[in-house]
């Protein structure tokens, strides 16, 4: 069997070419109405529940359309938004104006801003309140922000929608300044939404401060298993009910756990979808957690990089093993605003450091300033200022977004606990990431990746106050399903997928034997890009997934390599039967 395969120069590190450039839920026989939501805000909220739900919010509009939650099954082809309720307001929209208007009377629950311009793009932002919990629309709300992009001079346009999900979980979209990258390819032929997730960038957002409102760990833990892919998805059917035109469908594209929210939406709403493009996210499909056998793999690559960072940069091999020894000796060393770095926080630049393009070499030059200079012979060596800093730039994410630590184990969780998964694999590999043992003995450091550690909440000073809460996220076991493999065995929505071989996040044998539940899915396996393609060469892999939806791209351009292998050590991904 002869296959094409992309190959890069073995000399040096695979990376990418730089390019800068009636509402029908299905959930629990509850009846929610815009009116109803928008009813509770006028009473005069306390300043805490102004916080809690992340903006403050106006009635706008002044008929509103009721939206009706019938009790069926959780996985059901009706899930998706059928807008039967809505169908007059929507209509409306489209008789009375152009294209793009969003009609107030649909959902008086929504807040439209004016469009304004960057470089090449128009841009306007719109909040829309949903309940935090749809099996209980009484309880309290939260809003979603969305920012719609345009190509200047399309804001009236009749162009289909794309709705980009962003990699995480936890983190918000990126704020577009101006048209590059793959929103300047999308906005040629769509109008793009960037959703913020629940609990990220102005979507209620959930920091170390809105949290520290709550009065128990307990209560911490309740209001932040709302805030995963299963909702997310909901909160997107909310808004393309009342966005598109009545019945229309969207594409999505999503990045990394974004993807994972793709395959969620597939599984759940399918009926609201056109076409679905993944890149780096393909989710791990079994049965309960699926935590193990994704960091079981996850340490090997993570292993596998270390060794291609040493091999890039050899004395940083020495020069790591200084950093921890000296680290173990003074028990710690304070960081500039507070915390402590240990060897292990030190393993965590990994993270940054081994899986996206570019990354080694931004490694390499962060450890380079580790060490201030001796100006007097007997001054005790230090780690430098500029060092330090740097490290906490690094992990400043935990800061901002710590949805993404107190979470990251729970999306792979359905009925089941995750009770730690990363830190009981690591322990499987014994010492290969002791990083002082190693040190010790004079052997390579490993840094860690893509894991979150229960020593995590004792040594960064941002999430000691979430650590209860954690523990108890840690081991919650009634986590509700996220996918459902009969609905991705029968799918009928295109999906096109970039997988990467060499992905460091996602592992590529996972990702192949999830790619083999959908049916109909066309993947492109390559090794030119790592993680974190699509912002590195986002307009190309975006022309590849349309070719594949097309039908009129099968491997990758440029330069082939011809591989004959019998087929039965063939990725699944990778077979001609597997791309019906």
């Amino acid at each position: 069997m002869s296959l094409s395969l992309k190959v890069l120069s073995r000399g040096r590190e695979m990376r990418s070419r730089k390019s800068r450039s009636n509402l029908d839920w299905i959930i629990s026989g509850a009846e929610i109405t815009p009116n109803s939501l928008l009813d509770r805000f006028s009473r005069a909220p306390s300043p805490a529940r102004v916080a809690q739900f992340g903006l403050g919010l106006r009635r706008v509009g002044s008929a509103a359309a009721s939206v009706s939650l019938s009790a069926s099954s959780f996985f059901s082809e009706s899930f998706a938004f059928s807008a039967g309720n809505d169908s007059d307001a929507m209509g409306s929209r489209h008789k009375a104006g152009g294209f793009g208007q969003v009609d107030l009377r649909a959902s008086s629950t929504a807040i439209v801003g004016s469009w304004f311009h960057v470089p090449e793009l128009a841009v306007r932002d719109i909040v829309f309140t949903v309940p935090l919990d749809y099996s209980s629309p009484d309880g309290s709300l939260i809003t979603i922000f969305v920012r719609e992009v345009v190509a200047v001079g399309k804001e009236e346009h009749h162009q289909p929608y794309l709705l980009y999900l962003q990699g995480g979980p936890g983190f918000e979209c990126g704020r577009p300044a101006e048209a590059g990258g793959w929103i300047k390819k999308a906005c040629e032929e769509y109008r793009v939404i960037l959703l913020d997730q629940r609990g990220t960038g102005l979507s209620t957002p959930l920091t170390s401060s809105t949290l520290s409102q709550f009065t128990s760990a307990q209560q911490q833990a309740s209001y932040l298993q709302h805030f995963r892919a299963d909702n997310i998805v909901r909160d997107a059917e909310y808004v393309r009910s009342r966005l598109l035109p009545q019945g229309e469908r969207w594409s999505i594209l999503g990045q990394s756990f974004g993807g994972f929210c793709a395959v969620t939406y597939l599984s759940m709403a399918p009926g609201g979808l056109r076409h679905v493009l993944l890149t780096g996210g393909l989710p791990p499909l079994g049965e309960g957690c699926t935590a193990d056998m994704v960091y079981r793999e996850c340490f090997k690559r993570v292993a596998l990089q270390n060794a291609k960072f040493y091999s890039r940069f050899p004395r940083d091999e020495g020069l790591v093993r200084s950093i921890v020894l000296h680290l173990e000796a003074e028990g710690g060393v304070a960081l500039p605003s507070g915390g402590t770095l240990t060897p292990r926080v030190l393993q965590l630049l990994g993270l940054t450091g081994l899986g996206s393009a570019g990354g080694f070499e931004r490694l390499h030059y962060l450890l380079e300033r580790a060490w201030d200079p001796r100006l007097v012979p007997d001054a005790k060596i230090r780690l430098s200022h500029t060092f330090l800093r740097m490290v906490e730039v690094w992990l400043l994410d935990f800061d901002t977004n710590p949805l993404y630590a107190l979470l990251h184990e729970s999306i792979y969780c359905q009925g089941a606990a995750s009770k730690w998964a990363a830190q009981r694999i690591r322990e499987e590999f014994g010492d290969e990431f002791d990083a002082v043992k190693a040190a010790s003995k004079g052997e390579k450091v490993l840094f860690t990746g893509e894991m979150i550690f229960p020593w995590m909440f004792d040594e960064l000073n941002a999430l000691k106050p979430l650590k209860e809460a954690a523990e108890i996220l840690a081991e919650k076991e009634d986590w509700p399903p996220l996918y459902d493999l009969e609905t991705l065995g029968s799918n009928k929505v295109p999906v096109a997928a970039a997988v990467y071989y060499e992905d460091m996040y996602v592992s590529f044998k996972l990702s192949d034997a999830s790619a083999a539940k959908i049916r109909g899915i066309r993947t492109w396996v390559t090794n030119e890009y790592m993680h974190s393609g699509i912002r590195e060469d986002g307009p190309r892999i975006l022309d590849h997934l349309f070719g594949l939806l097309k039908g009129s791209t099968l491997f990758g351009l440029g330069k082939r390599v011809n591989i004959n292998v019998s087929a039965d050590v063939v990725p699944s991904c990778w077979r001609l039967a597997s791309l019906h």
